[in-house]
């Protein structure tokens, strides 16, 4: 491939320039069964040696949040699209280079009476620092001459349109290319010019991203993790256990003090890290996660069986996922809320959000603010759209201050501009409505499963029966 795609060219070593090694990394394919398939092999850059300002400048490339995957997800959900993956080859080796960069002759691969030259490099190789960027700003160009738009918000998401009405959109993930659309005569079109210009395989419809395990039907799609989850319960002997109704109990307190037993640091950082990345269709697990990715540093024996609750949770929800279906409307809703002095250790309070585009959140989160409130004003000053404190809403909404409000950081003019200009409307709501509660605190099972629901994660036997 490095050979196919004009990669380097074989000059004289250079008298004031330096040569950068390279190494050979071995990978080998596992089967099922424990035993090796095959052997794969990669030419790698020693990047640690380079040079800033001299064998590199930037090295930032940005890759697709998956909040924007998933918006993906429920565009293509909403408008019956399918969406097709693709998958760049070596992606790295098309970057074109804009240094001057020589390596060293690989070690079995000489050339005879040769051997004193190296090569300069034309287009990037992995390991050298730069490769990631160079990608990008191949394959932006490449898409940006095909007639697609780039988002200005998100750098990997591209849009083709006609008479104004969107046609294809492409989202870049590394060397990973979804694309969804309805005319199917462009997207077969794009697609083959881009085989034409990268080595690349046609993966077909998405079935599996990031982890994810994508199931395209003609109802919707979902997007889950059942595979996943289930080798989280059996690397920590979790498989037999038996299942709860919710991943946290009502009114838990956790605290880095008292006298509970330690535990194995890494142990618990292990667990908190697979549940985190299992968050990504699983928002309902989002805030029990949240709040125990707090203790890794100082985690000790309570802290250890809460984790242990949210594995007895996803005994019982082990097919629980994502579901974007159709729904009447199109539109961006967001939820927010904050549970007051929630953390025992420094009385600060958790914020949480949730936004929907159709039928399901697409993006969500729960965090710890980073001041102390004062009052239930404050804790929840940086809401948006539908929130459920009116004292909250009324100080966005009206230019008066008092001893409560005149410290506010100047995102509160910011929220404010931005209403008056009906760029978001601010909406008070009752607390039962409000979705984002489950992002700030433990609930009781009732209001648990209908706030899962009201986020759209269920199971797809469940939907599919519905």
């Amino acid at each position: 491939m490095i050979e196919k795609i004009q990669t380097w060219e074989l000059v004289p070593r250079p008298d004031k320039r330096k040569v950068i090694g390279v190494k050979w990394v071995f990978r080998a394919k596992q089967n099922a069964d424990g035993s090796l398939n095959r052997l794969k092999a990669r030419l790698v850059m020693k990047g640690f040696s380079q040079k800033y300002g001299l064998d590199y400048m930037e090295t930032f490339a940005p890759v697709a949040r998956l909040d924007t995957i998933r918006l993906l997800v429920a565009i293509a959900a909403q408008m019956r699209w399918k969406i097709y993956q693709l998958d760049v080859k070596l992606a790295f080796l098309n970057g074109f280079l804009e240094e001057e960069i020589y390596v060293e002759q690989p070690e079995g691969f000489k050339v005879p009476h040769k051997e004193d030259m190296v090569y300069r490099l034309k287009k990037a190789l992995y390991g050298l620092k730069q490769a990631p960027r160079a990608w990008y700003s191949r394959i932006n160009s490449y898409l940006i001459r095909l007639g697609f738009e780039r988002s200005l918000s998100e750098p990997t998401l591209y849009v083709k349109k006609e008479n104004g009405k969107t046609q294809l959109i492409v989202s870049v993930y590394v060397n990973d290319l979804l694309v969804t659309g309805g005319d199917q005569a462009m997207l077969a079109d794009s697609k083959t010019k881009m085989h034409q210009m990268f080595e690349m395989s046609d993966l077909g419809q998405m079935t599996y991203f990031h982890g994810m395990e994508v199931q395209q039907t003609q109802n919707g799609i979902f997007l889950g993790q059942k595979t996943f989850a289930a080798k989280i319960l059996s690397k920590f002997s979790m498989e037999n256990c038996k299942p709860t109704s919710t991943p946290m109990a009502v009114g838990m307190k956790l605290s880095s003090q008292g006298d509970h037993d330690q535990v194995s640091e890494s142990d618990y950082r292990n667990l908190i890290g697979c549940l985190l990345y299992l968050t990504e269709t699983r928002p309902d697990i989002m805030f029990a996660v949240s709040m125990l990715s707090k203790f890794m540093h100082c985690c000790n024996k309570q802290h250890l069986q809460a984790g242990k609750r949210v594995l007895r949770y996803l005994k019982g929800t082990l097919s629980h996922g994502l579901y974007f279906g159709k729904s009447e409307n199109l539109k961006l809703i967001g939820y927010t809320d904050s549970g007051w002095a929630g953390s025992k250790d420094d009385m600060k309070s958790t914020s949480g959000y949730a936004f929907t585009l159709g039928s399901t959140m697409f993006c969500w989160s729960s965090k710890k603010q980073s001041i102390v409130a004062q009052s239930t004003a404050e804790a929840e000053e940086a809401t948006k759209i539908f929130c459920d404190n009116k004292s909250a809403v009324a100080i966005a909404k009206n230019p008066v201050f008092h001893g409560r409000t005149k410290h506010f950081s100047i995102k509160l003019h910011v929220v404010r501009e931005m209403e008056q200009a009906r760029q978001i409307e601010l909406i008070h709501c009752n607390s039962e409505d409000q979705i984002a509660d489950i992002f700030t605190k433990a609930l009781n099972e009732s209001r648990f499963i209908k706030l899962r629901e009201e986020l759209g994660v269920n199971s797809m036997k469940t939907k599919e029966e519905c």
